[in-house]
């Protein structure tokens, strides 16, 4: 499990040094240290807001706008992964198993009408955002690197991949006996449905709790288990890197030209 832990976070470290240095080299261990030193300042914020403008602390005052919009194209990245498989996880629970939250209220036209307005909206999104008259950050965005962008998704799989497989390893050591596409599939839903409940990353395993033990409890899995698991995450992927990355936040100086590698 620590291993997987140190998986996670390493893909993102990596992910976040990739974006960092198109506009400032900066080493592994500073990547590290302003991952994990922005994870702990984030905590106490609503969906981890706070990451963005501790992250920018790390870079001069000239550099911080662009590092607030390298810092959303990362979690982007990570909620379009999470997204896409929790969309399809989330199909298959709802087309293999009985979800009353779903069924007892919607249709499948309803259902449908609701996936088809989402996706103009996102479309109108997209739209608007390139037509709007271009400011310095927007350009800067659309320049990037093509392969940056392919890069940062492939890391956010590889972390994403990373923690749902944690959890298919600790189902199987508390003898839950699920297959692997069945745990897949309640994994990737808990996640999506997790992440569009406005909350404080401090209170996760409460959400995650609550989503977690509705989903596998509708195939029967014992509650107490899945709590156990649920705080067994969130002790091994938020946790202990918050405390690790309050270290760096009371050794953390503010650059005065530039930041020190």
């Amino acid at each position: 499990m620590v291993v997987l832990s140190s998986f996670n976070w390493s893909f993102e470290i990596y992910k976040w040094q990739g974006l960092a240095s198109t506009i400032q080299p900066i080493s592994a261990k500073a990547s590290a240290e302003q991952t994990l030193g922005s994870l702990a300042t984030s905590l106490l914020t609503p969906n981890r807001i706070g990451e963005y403008g501790a992250k920018a602390f790390y870079f001069n005052p000239s550099l911080r706008k662009r590092i607030m919009a390298l810092n959303l194209i990362g979690n982007l990245s990570q909620m379009c992964i999470t997204t896409i498989f929790g969309v399809i996880g989330l199909s298959f629970f709802v087309i293999l198993y009985d979800l009353p939250l779903v069924t007892k209220n919607l249709n499948w036209p309803q259902l449908l009408a609701i996936l088809f307005g989402c996706v103009l909206g996102l479309l109108f999104g997209l739209k608007k955002l390139t037509t709007t008259k271009q400011s310095k950050t927007l350009q800067f965005l659309r320049e990037l690197p093509k392969m940056l962008l392919l890069k940062t998704l492939v890391l956010s799989f590889l972390r994403y991949a990373s923690f749902s497989l944690q959890w298919y390893v600790l189902l199987s050591l508390f003898g839950i006996s699920l297959s692997f596409e069945d745990a897949m599939i309640i994994v990737s839903s808990m996640y999506l449905l997790a992440s569009i409940i406005p909350s404080f990353a401090i209170f996760d395993v409460v959400i995650k709790g609550g989503v977690a033990v509705y989903l596998f409890g509708l195939l029967g899995v014992p509650e107490l288990p899945i709590l156990i698991i649920t705080t067994l995450m969130w002790i091994l992927n938020l946790a202990i890197p918050a405390i690790i990355g309050s270290y760096f936040v009371l050794i953390f100086k503010q650059p005065k030209t530039e930041y020190s590698l």
